[in-house]
């Protein structure tokens, strides 16, 4: 008589689709290990040992940050927004920055960034910044992706008082210059 073949029962990543077995050659095989942990050990026990490992690393980490402090029976955590890739991102400074830009010589373009943190309308602040100095104002991308404004010409002699006054919620003391690639306090 002839043997009778048995099938044999594959069991297919649930993240990726390929076999467990050949999740590491594929292209997501770090999403896939949280998966593989849970479901196939048997076939990666260097991926048990490492999440048993991070996950002390983690208990030993939570217990050095909880400290007890005088007075107060809980302690605040500065929250910090990190990025994929362990980036953190930072918050917006709270300034305004300022810059003259000359070019052909004799024409120049004062550049204003930073309004919008303080809750100012970019196009109405370049309608505003254009009627007081009769000239051409307008909200431009930067090389940030940030947007800014443009103004024609060198205003830069009466622009802070502009600002404080048109908007109160700006302080003077959050205004900058850029000079010779410095930035200086406008106060």
């Amino acid at each position: 008589m002839a043997e009778m073949l048995q099938s044999v029962e594959v069991l297919y990543c649930g993240v990726c689709g390929l076999p467990a077995e050949y999740c590491e050659f594929g292209s997501e095989f770090e999403k896939c290990k949280p998966w593989l942990i849970q479901n196939a050990p048997d076939l990666y026990p260097d991926l048990v040992k490492d999440s048993n490992l991070k996950e002390a690393d983690k208990v030993s980490e939570q217990l050095q940050s909880t400290s007890i402090s005088e007075g107060s029976s809980t302690s605040k955590k500065e929250e910090v927004k990190r990025l994929p890739g362990g980036k953190i991102k930072k918050k917006d400074k709270q300034e305004i920055i300022i810059e003259k830009v000359t070019r052909n010589r004799r024409k120049s373009i004062t550049t204003i960034k930073g309004l919008e943190i303080f809750g100012v309308k970019l196009s109405d602040a370049s309608k505003k910044l254009g009627k007081k100095f009769a000239t051409g104002a307008s909200v431009v991308k930067g090389p940030t992706e940030k947007e800014q404004i443009d103004v024609q010409g060198d205003i830069s002699y009466d622009i802070v008082d502009f600002i404080t006054e048109t908007w109160p919620d700006v302080p003077e003391s959050a205004i900058f210059f850029i000079e010779d690639g410095k930035k200086v306090p406008a106060a």
